[in-house]
């Protein structure tokens, strides 16, 4: 049967269409303006924390909650709660940031938020500090680290630290912390920060007598804290200041400082304020306890609708109690038989226990010896790198050159071999974590193809970028580990298809909102895998055959490596082949996407051709034969260099001499590579200084770049990636400075 509509009736039916789409599209702006609308009450909340206005600071927050619990958005409303829980601890209202944290973990129990746990933690590290349980307050402040790396969340955990080895008089690693806040950059409290690092300097000097240093260090606070109106850092500033020069005899500063130190008393603390921020303070701490009690007695009613159904429930307990105690004989008699059971067991569970400690201190020992051995091979294997890359600069004959050729190959089979292991063993122990920043992925795909169309060429195999446009510009991840995943099963597939073509696929699967899921695949028409041999592809070691591993070379390492770094991800590689046919490698990943962010910077970059010539950089080397080769392959750019043998002359020739970059070796006898860069940023904050070391487990790049390093190079390097980091380091900085 036809249904006819009338002229008038279609007009409706569109009128209603395009009303549910306005209303959508309406809902979704509310939405976004509300979630923007947030974060500006955490931004405005944060400067007026920093400035000591908690009337203002308090009433940002309340906004934040109010709007977080509007849009339903249960992790900004956690984070609200925090935030008032931190705010609460600086104004030493205790009972109060308990009263916020509580509710806070309460939700946290209904989400799964790592970020929110984090900060969890936080808190009460700094609760464990304020009550003298330092060590526990450190233990505290590890786990908070390991749930979250955001960078000012990060940067706060130093502070803390900081402060705390302050309290423990463990000044060497108080230092290390205030001194890397010094010159942090962070994107929403770098000024605070670094004033309260020159605090935290400024009492450690004094502690340690060195009052010179804790005048200098007050001042810098001092100046920081009056340029931002600091108010609680101006007013410790001038106490510490004032106690300094008391001690130095100088006796008209101190009278200035204890005057400026009553001024600003007179101006923050003055009654009316104090009453203000009280009053704020009870007004939402009780317009919260009301809302929390209208919940609770919302969940009251709710049950007592059920109240009618308790006749019935008590009528079938009774019932139920009956048969209960019909059986409770039955069931004692079984309960002595368990008993015995449960001693036989536990006997057992001992026995596994005991299997299960010694497997851990195999692995462990295992994991310290690969770890060792991996290391200490760098050092003699940059020296076999280095000195071939030298020799065959220097026009060998041709018999000659085919000997280096076969030498360098070697090397460099042996560094990859030596940084697979690396790589595994540090997921193995866990000492592996991806970040979280921005990055865009076209970019970071293109360049790990770029990177491997040599060895397509040598295979006479095109490389193919199947790229999805949808997929967002600018997503949040670890590139570097998904550029390690990607180089790892592309150049897997480079090696086993001659004559052929390697697809690499990205496609946009789902979203909603910041999250994204995404498709991979590295396909191939290449020997493809037997059955039998797919089974065991993923373990370390396995190539598949012996045959195979003597046709095509190789550890055999690359998909493991490939498994453990998606399994950082929450993701499973996944693969389908056939023997002769080709072999495809697939995968899918949830990301965050940063939608806001406008890309007006093309990913495409030109590598430079820079001019070292008059360039005169130091190098920090303990290893005589290394310190010749670095030095040699600068004097082939027509670069001038000064050897430091150890950190404490490093320190001496960067005191007395100008450098266009230091070239600093992290692991020396004395004084380390990072102790060397404290103490130089301490005098010289400008001077490029860039990390050369051959990374063991317990390195941390976090704890390089924060001691002052810009940049890391690991040992043995290639001789092109040496030379860019350089020219990058020294000429793209001064450009960036002069802009």
């Amino acid at each position: 049967m036809r249904i006819k509509l009338s002229h008038s009736k279609i007009r409706i039916l569109l009128g209603v269409l395009l009303l549910f789409i306005f209303l959508k599209s309406a809902k979704g702006q509310q939405i976004d303006s509300l979630q923007n609308d947030i974060q500006s009450y955490f931004d405005r909340a944060l400067q007026y924390q920093n400035k000591n206005e908690i009337t203002l600071a308090l009433e940002a927050l309340d906004k934040a909650a109010e709007l977080a619990q509007q849009k339903e958005d249960i992790k900004a409303w956690i984070d609200s709660y925090h935030k008032m829980a931190l705010l609460y601890l600086k104004v030493d209202n205790e009972k109060s940031s308990v009263f916020f944290s509580d509710r806070a973990k309460g939700m946290l129990e209904e989400v799964a938020y790592p970020y929110g746990d984090a900060m969890q933690k936080y808190l009460e590290a700094i609760r464990l500090f304020n009550e003298g349980k330092n060590y526990l307050a450190i233990f505290s402040l590890e786990e908070a680290r390991q749930l979250n790396n955001d960078r000012n969340f990060f940067n706060n955990i130093l502070l803390t630290e900081g402060n705390i080895y302050l309290k423990l008089e463990k000044f060497e690693d108080a230092s290390k912390n205030f001194n890397s806040l010094v010159i942090n950059t962070d994107l929403k409290e770098k000024d605070y920060l670094a004033t309260r690092a020159h605090l935290g300097l400024a009492k450690l000097h004094y502690t340690t007598e060195n009052f010179e240093q804790s005048a200098i260090d007050g001042e810098k606070a001092l100046k920081l804290a009056v340029a931002n109106g600091f108010q609680n850092e101006m007013l410790e500033a001038n106490h510490q200041l004032s106690q300094t020069y008391e001690r130095l005899r100088k006796y008209d500063q101190a009278l200035g400082s204890t005057r400026n130190l009553m001024l600003i008393q007179d101006s923050i603390f003055t009654v009316e304020k104090a009453k203000i921020d009280a009053k704020t303070a009870d007004k939402i701490q009780i317009e919260n306890m009301g809302d929390e009690i209208k919940r609770q007695d919302e969940r009251i009613e709710d049950l007592s609708e059920s109240a009618n159904r308790s006749e019935i429930t008590a009528i079938l307990t009774s019932a139920f109690l009956t048969i209960i105690s019909l059986l409770a004989v039955s069931l004692y008699r079984n309960n002595q038989i368990k008993l015995k059971t449960n001693d036989l067991l536990q006997t057992k569970n001992n026995e596994l226990q005991a299997a299960r400690d010694a497997a851990v201190s195999a692995m462990e020992a295992k994991t310290n010896f690969l770890s060792t051995v991996s290391h200490e091979l760098r050092t003699p294997l940059y020296a076999v790198t280095g000195l071939t890359h030298l020799l065959l600069e220097e026009n060998p004959n041709d018999s000659q050159k085919e000997h280096l050729k076969a030498l360098k190959f070697s090397g460099d089979y042996l560094l990859n071999f030596i940084n697979d292991i690396l790589q595994i063993n540090k997921i193995d122990a866990k000492k592996l974590e991806p970040l979280n920043i921005e990055f865009n992925l076209k970019k970071v795909l293109k360049e790990v193809i770029d990177s491997l169309q040599q060895s397509a060429k040598a295979n006479k195999t095109k490389i193919i970028l199947e790229y999805d446009e949808e997929i967002p510009g600018h997503l949040m991840s670890d590139p570097l580990k998904l550029s390690q995943v990607f180089m790892n099963l592309v150049g897997n597939a480079l090696k086993f298809t001659k004559n052929g073509e390697v697809k690499v696929i990205a496609r946009l699967l789902k979203k909603e909102e910041e999250d994204v899921t995404l498709y991979f695949e590295v396909a191939d028409n290449g020997i493809g895998i037997s059955k039998e041999q797919q089974e065991n592809i993923f373990e370390g070691f396995e190539q598949g055959s012996v045959q195979i591993n003597r046709e095509y070379g190789g550890t055999g390492l690359g998909l493991t490596i490939v498994k453990s770094l998606l399994g950082l991800f929450d993701s499973k590689i996944r693969l389908e082949s056939e023997l002769g046919e080709g072999s495809s490698f697939f995968f899918e990943l949830k990301l965050k996407s940063k939608d806001s962010v406008i890309d007006d910077i093309p990913f495409e970059i030109t590598e430079r051709d820079y001019n070292f010539k008059g360039l005169h950089l130091m190098i920090v080397e303990d290893n005589k034969i290394n310190q010749v080769i670095t030095k040699k392959m600068l004097t082939k750019k027509e670069i001038t260099s000064d050897i430091a043998s150890n950190g404490t002359e490093a320190i001496e020739l960067a005191k007395n001499n100008e450098y266009d970059a230091i070239l600093m070796d992290i692991h020396m006898p004395g004084i380390s590579g990072e102790e060397a860069t404290i103490e130089i940023r301490k005098f010289d904050k400008t001077t490029p200084i860039i990390a050369l070391t051959a990374i063991s487990l317990d390195d941390s790049l976090e704890s390089f770049y924060a001691a002052g390093c810009n940049d890391v190079v690991t040992k043995p390097f290639k001789p092109e990636v040496f030379y860019q980091k350089i020219g990058e380091n020294i000429f793209d900085k001064k450009v960036t400075n002069t802009a």
